[in-house]
Order: C-alpha cells, then sequence, then structure tokens
C-alpha cells in the first residue's frame, strides 16, 4: 500500500515533457477552450435537460455549473501554474496524493475524454443527417445512422468525422491551431445571431412555470435543477484540456488562469442566454431532441436561418472534438510516459513533436463508442470522471500549498483555504446528484482501473521501478 501512494516528483514530468514545444498563448488557449465548450454542450443539451430536469430553469442549471467550473478552474490554474506539465488533473493528483489516486483521476477523465469526442460525434451526426442530408434528399438508412441501441447497426456519419479530426490533429499543433482560432470566431458570431433574432420570438408564456413543479425534488425542491447542472457539466470541460496542454504553453503561470477564466466567463455568457431564448421560442416539453435550435426556427417558421444554426452547430461541434481529443491523447501519453499504460502510448513523433501513438489510439475508441452509443447515454457517463477529478482538484489545493519543493510565482487560487473547500463540496453534491445508473457504471469503471493498476500499472511503473 505504501507504494500504492508514493509521490511522483514534479522534476520527473518536467524532463518527460521537455520533448513537447511550447508554442500556446493566452489567445489559443480560450480560443481552445471555447472550441471545446461550445459543442454539443450548447447546441444539444439545454434541449433535453429543459424537457427532462428542469424546464426554462435549465439556464440557471448551467448558471451553477459555470460558477462551480469557474471556482474550480482556478484551482486548475493554480496548479497548471506550479507544475506545466501535461496530464492535467492525472499528473496533479499523482504528484499531491500519490500515483494511484493520480491513475484513479486519469482512469476517470480518460472515460471522460473518450466519451465527450463520441458524444460530440453523435451530436455533429444529429444535425447533419438531420439538416443537410435531408435538405439536399440524402436518407441514409437506419442501419447507418444510429448503433444497436437505437434500432440501427452503426452511426457512420459520427465515426468518419471522428476520423476526419484526427487527420487533422495527426499534421502537427499548428494546422489544428489555426483552424480553431478561425472556427472560434465563426460559431460564436453564429450563436450570437440566433440568440439576437431569436429574441423577437420568444413568447413569455413559454417561461410560465419557470421552474416545473414535476421537477421539485429532493433536496430543497432543487433536485430536478441540480441533476440538469450535474448533466451539463459536460460543456464545462474545456478547462481541463486547457491545462492538459500546460506542457504546450508559453508562459503557463500567466497564460492558463487566462485561458480559462476567459472561456468559462464567455461561456456562461453564451450559454445563458441561449437557454433562455431557446424555451421562450419552444415550450419545454417539445426539445427533448437531438437539434432543439435547428427545431426551434423551425417551429417559428425560420427555415432560412435554421440552415444558419445547423452550420454554427456543425462547427462548433467538430472544434468542441478537436480540443477535446487533442487533450484525451495528452492524456494518453501522460500515462504512457509514466508506465502505466504501454509504453508505445507515450512515444513522440520525431518531426511532428506529437503524441502519435496516443492520438490513434484515442481515436479507434472514440470512433468505436460514437458509432454504438446514444448521445444522452453518452454525456451522462461523462461528467462523473469530469467531477470526481474537480473534487481532488479543489481539496488538492491544500496540500499543495504546504509543499516546499514546489515554488509556484504564478497565479493563486483566491479565498485560500475557503474557496478550494467549498468548490470540493460542491463537486461531491453534483457527483451525488447524478443519476443512478451513471454513479454505477462510473463505479464500474474505476474498480476495472483499480484492477489494471494493481495487475500491470505498478509492475511498469516509471516510479515504482526507482526503489
Amino acid at each position: 500500500m505504501k507504494d500504492f501512494f508514493k509521490k511522483v516528483p514534479v522534476s520527473s514530468f518536467l524532463s518527460a515533457d521537455s520533448r513537447l514545444t511550447r508554442h500556446l498563448n493566452a489567445r489559443d488557449l480560450v480560443a481552445l477552450g471555447i472550441g471545446a465548450v461550445i459543442g454539443t454542450g450548447i447546441f444539444i443539451l439545454p434541449g433535453h435537460e429543459a424537457a427532462q430536469h428542469a424546464g426554462p430553469a435549465v439556464a440557471i442549471a448551467f448558471l451553477l455549473a459555470a460558477v462551480v467550473s469557474g471556482m474550480v478552474g482556478m484551482a486548475y490554474a493554480e496548479f497548471s501554474s506550479a507544475m506545466p506539465v501535461a496530464g492535467s488533473a492525472y499528473s496533479f493528483g499523482s504528484v499531491i496524493y500519490g500515483e494511484v489516486i493520480g491513475w484513479i483521476i486519469g482512469w476517470g477523465l480518460l472515460l471522460e475524454y473518450f466519451l465527450a469526442v463520441s458524444a460530440e460525434a453523435t451530436g455533429f451526426a444529429s444535425y447533419f443527417n438531420n439538416n443537410i442530408l435531408d435538405a439536399i434528399g440524402i436518407h441514409l438508412p437506419k442501419a447507418v445512422q444510429a448503433g444497436p441501441l437505437e434500432g440501427g447497426m452503426i452511426n457512420l456519419s459520427a465515426v468518419f468525422i471522428v476520423l476526419i479530426v484526427a487527420l487533422i490533429l495527426y499534421q502537427g499543433a499548428n494546422l489544428s491551431k489555426r483552424i480553431e482560432n478561425f472556427a472560434v470566431i465563426l460559431k460564436v458570431a453564429i450563436i450570437v445571431i440566433f440568440i439576437v433574432i431569436g429574441i423577437f420570438y420568444v413568447k413569455t408564456e413559454n417561461y410560465v412555470p419557470f421552474y416545473p413543479q414535476k421537477f421539485h425534488s429532493a433536496p430543497w425542491g432543487i433536485g430536478g435543477i441540480s441533476t440538469a447542472a450535474a448533466t451539463v457539466f459536460f460543456a464545462f470541460i474545456g478547462f481541463d484540456a486547457l491545462a492538459a496542454n500546460s506542457a504546450e504553453t508559453k508562459d503557463p503561470g500567466k497564460n492558463v488562469v487566462k485561458g480559462i477564466i476567459g472561456t468559462v466567463v464567455i461561456a456562461v455568457i453564451l450559454y445563458v442566454s441561449f437557454s433562455l431564448v431557446l424555451t421562450g421560442m419552444v415550450n419545454y416539453k417539445y426539445l427533448n431532441v437531438d437539434d432543439p435550435a435547428a427545431y426551434a426556427l423551425k417551429v417559428v417558421g425560420l427555415n432560412a436561418w435554421n440552415k444558419l444554426i445547423t452550420l454554427g452547430a456543425l462547427i462548433g461541434i467538430f472544434t468542441a472534438m478537436i480540443t477535446m481529443l487533442l487533450g484525451g491523447s495528452r492524456l494518453l501519453y501522460a500515462l504512457g510516459r509514466d508506465g502505466l499504460l504501454p509504453d508505445a502510448m507515450g512515444s513522440v513523433h520525431t518531426k511532428k513533436m506529437i503524441p502519435d501513438k496516443a492520438i490513434i489510439i484515442s481515436t479507434i475508441v472514440a470512433a468505436f463508442f460514437a458509432g454504438l452509443i446514444p448521445l444522452m447515454e453518452l454525456a451522462s457517463l461523462i461528467n462523473a470522471g469530469t467531477l470526481i477529478a474537480f473534487a481532488f482538484i479543489s481539496f488538492g489545493i491544500i496540500p499543495l500549498r504546504k509543499r516546499k519543493d514546489i515554488v509556484n510565482n504564478g497565479f493563486k487560487m483566491p479565498l485560500y483555504p475557503v474557496l478550494p473547500i467549498l468548490s470540493g463540496l460542491l463537486s461531491i453534491y453534483f457527483i451525488v446528484m447524478l443519476p443512478t445508473n451513471t454513479k454505477i457504471m462510473v463505479s464500474i469503471w474505476i474498480i476495472i482501473g483499480l484492477l489494471v493498476y494493481s495487475f500491470y500499472g505498478i509492475k511498469h511503473s516509471k516510479l515504482q521501478q526507482k526503489k
């Protein structure tokens, strides 16, 4: 057990990551963050959560998730400032809590990243099949529009878009960065257009009741909003991907916090505004669809604008996939770098200076889930891994401050120790509020992870071999 909790020295991560090139600035990080946050989360989740858990109060759920994410984001920023290494919460946890805790965090985040890419791909396929292919008269058979759980065989469009994103990432960071920076501006502009136009079609009666009585469950009658907030954390995992790129960021002590806070602020403004306009245009009861924004525009007769929002959704989801596949491959690289997974995962392409094997494996796994599993099944599983990492990172600020061997001359989380403790407790609260099936599935995933660590990881860990 003493070996399980052996702590990784920061110097070993810094040395291993010196192979990666520092090329990202604060603007690039905001683009990456918005690229991840403004995707399936904004174009699909508000409709589902309004219909199933919160009604028009889904806007409050997004606000709650954003506030907690902002607090946790500051904890991530402090860790990134103190330890500018790849692997994000996994690497931070290994240094602060010990290798086995770092592994549990990393194992949970692997699930998060792979499923996030798959969920984004499934959302992309929904908009593409329903609003692009149908418009030009191409009607794919059910067998290639959905996986087995929805009566088909494979979601072919979802698989193809994962492969295209992977091909872009495999060309190196500069190409994906250029695409991301351009696309982020375009999709934010399209979302703003939807909000501005949609305001004129809002019917105030659609806001009554704002928080329907049927969703007033425990605790304190806010169970519906809390469950919706717990589910939409999926929308705010982009800043974990930012922290995962700390090893490739210039002056991470300043730029990571700018990237994270900038991402959260822009995201909450867009999400809350988007949700309010959406539920004002169409009664929440009819929004349990995979393309709610496009559907709302159809309902009010704005068919031409429907095409624009579809374009925005496709661009938004595409760039979100770039960020999440980038972050997931960096995490897989970090686990391979440290010997907890096969060494091939930790290899770096000698010319392109990217973790090439990690990108390939991430792509295969994400494409598999995208082709076979429905969107909402994927979304509900993602949040548990995210919130577990949030809790560990928030509480981890306290032992981090006590470490004399880790010097941090950059950003530090304010209101210490109150804010770290509060954000950690709120993360635990939202874990409790997740659907029961989600908690069961993630518990099984963590048990599998502990078995992998016990029978493979600890035997091949480079840290353990230094005895």
